[in-house]
């Protein structure tokens, strides 16, 4: 990765309300946030799923008809895309001033919709609605995204897991550094549904499902969050979750001063957790773990947790700012990031 590029702006959903500043506090508080009992009929029993929901309050009022009836996800993602560009960067978008290029990383994608959708096909497939098909496929909030700020550069979505956001941040600045765009927006957002919340607690009960999106807007030169490292991810084709927690760790070599905060993504799952407990045992500098109040947001997690260490920075708590994770299934990857005083070196 070449030097020179920096985090410009960004925005959060969460489980904590609506915007990054409303995460942060809930996190660096260590609030207990309101969990819902998430039902479905089941016979003549009921199943209770306990989640974490974003808060309708707070919402920003429908600003453009495309999202009427987008899916939760859509509306998420857009929330936190035009908190991470700001009014300024939106008004030469729309002139097109600048290029900016949208990269969506999720895992579930837009399950309420495939719920609705293959709910009336099983029913009766002659009433299916044909309009809510294109709400299921993977691609459209990204679409949703660029058509809402009028961008016509370059939009692609990648399907990962929970680390997958490190690879939309590692392709963002490849776009840039080919001047394919001026700066690049990466967004990461999910929904929750019933079914993907009771296949996440199949692995253990002690997860709680939640939503939310994250987003960065990257681009070239001097901003208020510096990107210092990003190193390869260590995918588990090769090894274990544990083996690649470990290589990444070691790629990363990030300067453990005892003052750089380490953002990691254990949700309070000990044979989750274990990989990364293990890889950065020794860590001496503060470490918080978003997951334990936002719950797990899947693939959005990392993007929250990018944005949280953009507000660290921002308020300058810390220097440095580490954030990891390691995927369920795919991938240990991170980022390391210093406020605009701090170089890769000291």
């Amino acid at each position: 990765m070449s030097a020179g590029i920096s985090i410009g702006g960004w925005g959060a959903v969460s489980a904590a309300g609506w915007g990054a500043g409303a995460m942060a506090e809930a996190v660096f508080a260590g609030k207990s946030l309101e969990i819902q009992a998430l039902e479905r009929a089941l016979g003549d029993s009921i199943v209770s799923t306990p989640v974490l929901r974003v808060p309708t309050e707070g919402a920003p009022k429908g600003r453009f008809p495309r999202l009427r009836r987008a899916s939760p996800i859509s509306k998420f993602a857009c929330a936190a895309a035009f908190e991470a560009l700001g009014e300024l960067r939106l008004a030469a978008i729309a002139t097109g001033e600048i290029r900016v290029g949208v990269i969506f990383t999720l895992l579930n994608g837009c399950v309420n919709y495939s719920n609705r959708f293959f709910g009336e096909v099983l029913a009766d497939p002659a009433l299916a609605s044909p309009i809510l098909f294109p709400e299921t496929v993977f691609n459209a909030p990204s679409s949703h995204l660029s058509a809402t700020f009028g961008s016509a550069a370059a939009n692609d979505t990648l399907i990962g897991d929970g680390a997958g956001f490190f690879t939309g941040l590692d392709l963002a600045i490849e776009w840039i550094e080919r001047d394919d765009v001026d700066g690049c927006l990466v967004v990461a957002a999910e929904e929750i549904d019933w079914l993907s919340a009771e296949g996440l607690c199949l692995h253990s009960r002690k997860f709680v499902p939640s939503e939310g999106a994250g987003a960065v807007f990257l681009e070239r030169g001097a901003g208020p969050v510096t990107v210092l490292r990003l190193p390869d991810s260590v995918p588990f084709s090769a090894c274990s979750r544990h083996e690649a927690a470990a290589i990444f760790r070691e790629r990363m070599a990030a300067e453990d001063d005892g003052q750089t905060l380490l953002i990691d993504s254990r949700a309070g799952v000990r044979r989750n957790d274990l990989p990364e407990v293990a890889a950065w045992a020794d860590w001496a500098g503060p470490r918080i773990s978003p997951k334990l109040v936002l719950g797990e947001a899947l693939g959005a997690a990392a993007a929250m947790q990018v944005v949280l260490a953009a507000e660290v920075l921002k308020s300058g708590r810390c220097r440095r700012v580490v954030a990891v994770a390691t995927g369920g299934n795919q991938q240990a990857a991170g980022i390391l990031l210093g406020g605009m005083v701090a170089t890769a070196s000291g």
